[in-house]
């Protein structure tokens, strides 16, 4: 067993935490439209939609295939947003299932305002990026509900997660 954590146990913890905040919105429909004000969303089915839909489109880079528009996202409803979760999971996964074919050399993000020197980055540490960015995200909506006085049962901490030992 390695000391380290896995890209399978940061997946894991990502379905986790998305199930949760799936079946946490399904059953408290009003809360999508909250004012939101992270990252740029209007409200907190906006900022939603931004986090499935960074998994999408990350998903779909590193897989070489063709990316999905930021704009094609998916508004709604809530399920269709949420398939976008599901379908970079299931291209994760994929990818995982043949980590020498799939996580070897680099990525390069090709974006004006990041400096040539840093556009290389390991696709290894893109996939973590993008699950460690979602994380990062459940946690605000999670402190954004609880100040708005909606407080949530989640436990979204990697130590409350079933996700790894």
């Amino acid at each position: 067993m390695s000391v380290g954590v896995s890209m399978e146990e940061l997946l894991g913890w990502s379905e986790e935490a998305s199930s949760f905040w799936k079946a946490h919105l399904d059953a408290n429909p009003a809360l999508l439209e909250l004012p939101c004000g992270i990252g740029g969303a209007a409200t907190v089915n906006d900022f939603v939609r931004h986090i499935w839909g960074v998994e999408l489109r990350w998903a779909h880079r590193l897989a070489g295939e063709p990316e999905l528009p930021r704009d094609a996202v998916p508004a709604g409803p809530l399920n269709a947003i949420y398939d976008t979760h599901k379908q970079a999971v299931r291209i994760f996964r994929k990818m995982l299932d043949n980590p020498t074919e799939n996580w070897e050399g680099t990525y390069t993000l090709s974006v004006a305002w990041l400096p040539p020197e840093k556009q290389k980055m390991s696709r290894r540490k893109v996939l973590a990026h993008t699950l460690l960015h979602s994380q990062r995200h459940w946690a605000q909506l999670a402190t954004l509900l609880r100040t708005a006085g909606f407080p949530s049962e989640s436990r979204g901490d990697l130590l409350f997660s079933s996700a790894m030992q």
